[in-house]
This record gives C-alpha cells, sequence and structure tokens, in this order.
C-alpha cells in the first residue's frame, strides 16, 4: 500500500465504535500533546491526572522524542527499512514512516491499533513517499498472529524489521501474556530484527506517580500496570540492548535537536537487538 491508494484494513466505521462518554488513552494523550482530537470526559481526566502528577506531560511529550530517535537510530546506523508500530495513537508529526522514509525513500512501515479514534484518523499515517509504502492494521495486540499475518502483505518478514511498542505494554495487566506477545513477535521475525519500547513505572517521579496511576486505573477504559526495571528487563530477556540500555527515554541518547534538558519521566526505554 502506498500514498493515497492506502487504505486501512478490518473492523467496523470508527464512528460506530467512538464512545465519547469515557475517557480513551490516545484521547487524554492528545490532549497532553496540546491536540484537538478530545473529548471533555478525556481533557477532565488528563487535567486531574497532570494536577496529581506534574510528569505527565513531560513523559508523554518525551515518549514521542524517544519513538523518532529510535527510528533514526535503527534506520541510520543499521540500515533497517521496515517498521512495525503496535499502538500507534493519534497522528503526530514527524510519524516513523516520515523519520524512516527521510533516510530510507524506500522504507515500509505498517501501523497497528484497535482505537477507533486513532481509526479515524489513519489516512494522516498513510501519506508516504512513493517509493516506500505505509499500512493501517485496525487490530488487537493480543492478537500477534493476526498482527503479523496481515503486517506480512506490506512486510518482507524474511528480512529484519524493526518493532516498535511506545507505551503499550503496560496495558498488558498480566506478565505471562506480555512476554508471551513480545515472543511471539519477536519469533516471527530474523536474526538482525529489533525492538524499541517505552514502559510506564511508578518506579521514577515519587508517589504523585503512583496516584495517578491510580486514578487512571479508576477513570479510564485501559487499565494500566505499570513495572519496574527488573520486570521490564524480564520481558525482553534473550535481546541484545544496545547503550544505554533501560533508561528515562530523555537520557537515551539526547539529541540537542529535541531541545530537551534530560530529566527523569516516569518511563522505562529501550532498543534491543534479536541475536
Amino acid at each position: 500500500m502506498t500514498g493515497d491508494t492506502s487504505a486501512p484494513v478490518g473492523g467496523p466505521a470508527p464512528s460506530d465504535r467512538i464512545d465519547s462518554t469515557r475517557p480513551h488513552s490516545a484521547r487524554v494523550w492528545d490532549f497532553w500533546l496540546g491536540g484537538k482530537d478530545n473529548y471533555e470526559v478525556d481533557r477532565e481526566l488528563g487535567r486531574q491526572i497532570q494536577q496529581a502528577n506534574p510528569h505527565v506531560v513531560a513523559m508523554v511529550r518525551t515518549d514521542r522524542t524517544f519513538m523518532r530517535r529510535s527510528v533514526a537510530f535503527l534506520a541510520a546506523e543499521h540500515g533497517i527499512d521496515q517498521f512495525l508500530d503496535i499502538g500507534t495513537g493519534l497522528p503526530t508529526d514527524p510519524n516513523v514512516h516520515q523519520v524512516a522514509q527521510s533516510v530510507h525513500p524506500h522504507a515500509r512501515v505498517v501501523y497497528v491499533d484497535n482505537d477507533p479514534v486513532v481509526l479515524a484518523h489513519a489516512r494522516a499515517l498513510l501519506d508516504s513517499n512513493p517509493a516506500g509504502a505505509t499500512a493501517y492494521l485496525d487490530a488487537d495486540l493480543r492478537e500477534p498472529g493476526r498482527i503479523l499475518a496481515q503486517a506480512a502483505e506490506t512486510l518482507d518478514l524474511k528480512r529484519p524489521v524493526a518493532i516498535s511498542l511506545m507505551s503499550l505494554m503496560h496495558f498488558v495487566n498480566d506478565f505471562g501474556d506480555a512476554r508471551a506477545i513480545i515472543t511471539r513477535l519477536l519469533d516471527a521475525v530474523p536474526s538482525g530484527s529489533w525492538l524499541a519500547f517505552t514502559h510506564a513505572t511508578a518506579e521514577l517521579g515519587g508517589p504523585e506517580v503512583a496516584e495517578a496511576f491510580r486514578m487512571w486505573n479508576e477513570n479510564a477504559v485501559q487499565k494500566a500496570r505499570p513495572r519496574d526495571r527488573d520486570e521490564v528487563a524480564k520481558l525482553i530477556d534473550g535481546l541484545e540492548l544496545v547503550e544505554p540500555g533501560i533508561v528515562s527515554p530523555p537520557f537515551w541518547r539526547p539529541d540537542p535537536a529535541d531541545g530537551e534538558q534530560p530529566r527523569e519521566v516516569p518511563l522505562w526505554a529501550g532498543v534491543a537487538r534479536k541475536p
């Protein structure tokens, strides 16, 4: 799928699935990022959590800048030209394909999300360089087999692929399930493939972070399970982490062009290679 000929795949029309009566993670994140694709119920929860946890806006913004740095790192320094971005969220500029295709115009990117709000804006994710390709799959993380089967229509899974899981795995509450999903995804791609990730934690940021997670889980549709650094390391056991390992995102190969003064936010981040 390329350019204007690309289309979302599967699922009912997004307008049939959007619930404006309860906060939705993609819309709350959009509010924190300064976007307009949210409802008052999302803004109200966003304001409450922001009051309890002043780190949250910095957290979501550094999550996005880490995504861009990790994609640029993998494309420029390791020649990766295929990306599978699961848990895409609402479009931001630049997106994964824009970063990857700025290095490799022929790069191919598959976006995956099951949020109807994201599906409604999926066309913004499909503005591919004509030499490359993008696709959007309306699919659930808990169906890795389905994701991989549909992604194979755009990506060559016999060649290295970078899998991106940004602020996603903390929505899988059971550790065994989270580990099994990551294992299934990595088993389907060859040696030399990569995993880039961020994961929420209450280990950083002080007691207000735990309170913010409590508020989130009382109100939001998707419940979050923050994990400490050791738990996150166990989720990716068997992969080869690149320096500086698992760190708070602003400390992962910071780029002065991001305009950030590195300071901890309640996220862990890392990039790891499949041996």
